[in-house]
């Protein structure tokens, strides 16, 4: 029987819910697709002129399609859309465990269970449950197993369709995906949702593949990334000793048509919400399945990750200290063009720092201060402000920090900032933006990623 896919709804309401649905509806005008979260206020915000995930170009798609085929509601109103939904897209947090077997690398399935009981216990008829969070390889057992439990007549296909967004162009990666991956065991409902995605994506770019094989391709592209970010930054250690260029080193190793270009910039080390805890799963996994020399590999990228931070961190404390302690630190955010900041190389570093008793001006162009300052572990008497620009975080600082690749830290004054600055102020660029001659000329020392 040939199933279509008419009414979507989405049980999740965060980075890869809110963009991706909001790009199924823009595109599919058609289909209605409906949000649902547990938390109001990010239901509210996703309604208001505010939203809570900052992408460029995410407002003007679903300023489109928002009241139109679009909606966010609150879960509890939610229900009458769930019990309509021919697909429902499973898209809230997988973090890693706290707590029990594999707790500091095993996925956290405790969300996604629950919304498989909430599934179970509501939906109607034939429906089509999606994982679009990063699962680890045969979560979708755990799945069934609940959905079984339904004594209602019911039925259920499972699909694995993970995301592969990168946050700053998660719109640009929606509308334009260089793959679409679907993982099933049944060929009707994997042409349901490849239905779906054909009304804007080149067919040629749909991938089919089994359950399991979509469950652990996601976690294999995250630990691939994430690799090729630990190793430029291996070479980019021995560029700093040997007065290599590491600019240089991944121009040439990009050139080469088996390596490529992408993932070769050197810099303070990776964060986001995917690559530490995806390759703490991958590593989990091996372990689990006595696979020990494959766990070890894996679990070197993550050591080499936080090896970076930590000396880029202690490079601006030992300057610092020998002055008066104050460090100006721009960029919080992993990257730019995001308002996340989970797994970012600033909390790590801030927290050091901090512990350490230095002085610490914050900036960044779009992290909510007050969620970031919840994210440190500093005592009562930690010297901690918020800056409103980069100039006023640099005032009176002896190392100045930087951690995101903004565009406008690229464009900095430092011939004005000087003036401002500590007596022999030091910048450490962790991201490589800083515009070193012009910085050097104005009487800093600069320390760059990967270079002399």
């Amino acid at each position: 029987m040939k199933l279509a896919i008419q009414n979507i709804v989405c049980i999740g309401a965060g980075y890869v819910g809110g963009p991706t649905m909001a790009v199924i509806a823009d595109r599919c005008p058609s289909i209605q697709v409906t949000v649902i979260d547990r938390d109001p206020a990010r239901i509210a915000a996703w309604n208001s002129a505010t939203l809570p995930v900052f992408e460029p170009g995410l407002d003007a798609v679903v300023q489109r399609c928002r009241g139109r085929n679009l909606h966010f509601l609150p879960q509890d109103q939610g229900l009458p859309a769930l019990q309509a939904a021919d697909a429902i897209f499973i898209a809230v947090n997988t973090p890693t465990k706290l707590v029990g077997d594999g707790a500091g690398k095993a996925s956290d399935l405790s969300f996604v269970e629950a919304c498989a009981r909430y599934i179970a216990e509501n939906a109607a008829g034939h429906t089509i449950v999606i994982e679009k969070s990063t699962m680890p390889v045969r979560a979708a057992d755990a799945i069934k197993r609940i959905l079984q439990t339904n004594a209602r007549e019911t039925s259920f296909d499972i699909l694995s369709n993970p995301e592969f967004l990168a946050e700053g162009t998660a719109i640009r990666d929606l509308e334009k995906p260089d793959r679409v991956l679907i993982g099933g065991e049944r060929p009707e409902a994997i042409d349901a949702l490849a239905e779906v995605y054909a009304q804007w994506v080149d067919p040629g770019t749909i991938i089919r593949t089994n359950l399991w094989s979509a469950e652990l391709s996601k976690l294999a592209a995250n630990a691939f990334l994430a690799q090729r970010v630990s190793s430029i930054n291996a070479i980019s250690s021995l560029c700093e000793a040997t007065e290599a260029d590491v600019d240089q080193v991944a121009k040439v190793l990009g050139s080469d048509s088996r390596i490529g270009p992408k993932f070769l910039k050197a810099s303070v080390g990776f964060g986001g919400s995917c690559f530490k805890k995806d390759v703490l799963s991958l590593v989990y996994l091996c372990e689990f399945y006595g696979l020990d020399a494959p766990a070890a590999y894996w679990q070197a990228v993550l050591d080499m990750n936080e090896w970076q931070k930590r000396r880029v961190g202690l490079a601006a404390a030992k300057h610092a200290a020998a002055y008066a302690r104050r460090i100006a630190v721009l960029g919080l955010a992993f990257k730019k063009d995001t308002n996340d900041f989970r797994e970012t190389a600033a909390i790590d570093i801030c927290n050091h720092l901090l512990a350490a008793g230095f002085h610490l001006s914050l900036h960044d162009y779009r992290v909510d201060s007050a969620a970031f300052a919840r994210q440190l572990s500093s005592g009562p008497d930690a010297s901690l402000a918020f800056a409103r620009s980069p100039e006023e975080a640099i005032r009176g600082a002896d190392s100045v920090l930087v951690l995101t690749e903004w565009d406008a830290y690229g464009q900095l004054d430092w011939a004005a900032l000087r003036a401002t600055c500590g007596q022999a102020p030091a910048i450490f660029d962790g991201r490589n933006i800083v515009n070193r001659l012009a910085a050097e000329k104005a009487g800093f020392t600069v320390h760059c990623i990967g270079k002399a």
